[in-house]
């Protein structure tokens, strides 16, 4: 959908620390759908089409002043921004009312991409429990496959931090694994870096990118345009991983991924263990493994989430 940042109909995470610009990021990939322009001025926006919006922490007045700044950043019309923005006071998504309305509204105005800023004003529930965070992540891919929409939830990450961006964001590691795509921010010293992660293609690490106002309001842009130009796709030998699967037409073995990936036996091992944990990868029936195809059309989350799914017809949809 945007070129290296996120995929077609995918649900992912823009995660962490508090301060870094998530709710920045999300208004910004927000104008590039809505408008069809490059996401913080550099990364090609290939879909375009309505986004629906829900910014919790914010008033009315901010978002709309933010959404203005980054549009005049752009070089993209304010009025002609095609973002529905909901304004009800509170939406609860373990709440039966509010995902059926949620799903009302989605089906109605059929967004290319939903924001839901931020998760932990969405719920009730405890984050660390999975039993409690699965069915809510279930009614949004729900959403996704349902109205073939893209869906961004905007989180919170611990300020202890982790090895890897995603398993420093706070609450069950279900939330990193949910992901299509995933963008993560951390301050380091004064710098704001991105780090990108998408399920089954390259990403991109430690992209710099600042918060500035060119007395148009405030919107973030990259820090080096010209260095991120040619931003060296990250390395790491989860990734290589995944891009040999994802070029695969079978399910390969170990020895198989090994020599594609070009990467040591123990390595392939312990990294197939995590991508196999994270639910990223699977063994497949027949031998070997494959990019994990995540909860198929048969899954019934009405377990998880008593009075779900969404209706299939809507007789009086909620303003």
């Amino acid at each position: 959908m945007v070129e290296a940042l996120w995929s077609e109909q995918g649900v992912g995470i823009i995660g962490g620390e508090p301060k870094c610009g998530k709710s920045f990021l999300a208004l910004d990939l927000a104008v590039s759908v809505a408008a069809g322009v490059p996401c913080l001025r550099h990364f090609p926006t290939a879909t375009s089409g309505t986004v629906l919006l829900f910014a919790a922490v914010d008033a009315g007045h901010i978002v709309r002043d933010r959404l203005q700044g980054i549009a005049r950043a752009a070089g993209a019309a304010f009025e002609a921004l095609d973002i529905a923005v909901i304004d009800i006071p509170v939406l609860r998504l373990d709440h039966r009312t509010d995902r059926q309305r949620l799903g009302e509204t989605v089906q109605r105005i059929a967004p290319r991409l939903v924001v839901l800023d931020p998760l932990v004003r969405l719920h009730s529930v405890d984050e660390n429990a999975v039993a409690e965070v699965a069915p809510i992540l279930g009614f949004l891919r729900d959403l996704q496959r349902r109205f073939e929409t893209a869906v961004i939830l905007v989180h919170h990450a611990r300020k202890s931090g982790a090895t890897r961006p995603g398993q420093a964001l706070r609450g069950s590691s279900e939330l990193h694994a949910w992901g299509d795509s995933n963008l993560y921010l951390r301050r380091r010293e004064r710098q704001i870096l991105m780090t990108v992660e998408h399920r089954a293609a390259p990403g991109l690490n430690d992209i710099q990118i600042e918060l500035a106002d060119d007395a148009d309001g405030p919107a973030l842009r990259l820090r080096h345009a010209e260095a991120a130009q040619d931003a060296p796709r990250p390395d790491t030998p989860e990734q290589r991983i995944l891009q040999a699967l994802a070029k695969a037409n079978a399910p390969l073995s170990q020895r198989q991924i090994r020599e594609r990936a070009a990467t040591r036996p123990k390595t392939v091992a312990e990294a197939l263990g995590t991508l196999v944990r994270e639910n990223r990868v699977e063994r497949a029936s027949e031998g070997g493994y494959r990019l994990a195809a995540g909860p198929t059309e048969t899954d019934d989350v009405n377990d998880r989430s008593p009075g779900y799914p969404l209706p299939k017809t809507v007789t009086a949809p909620n303003p």
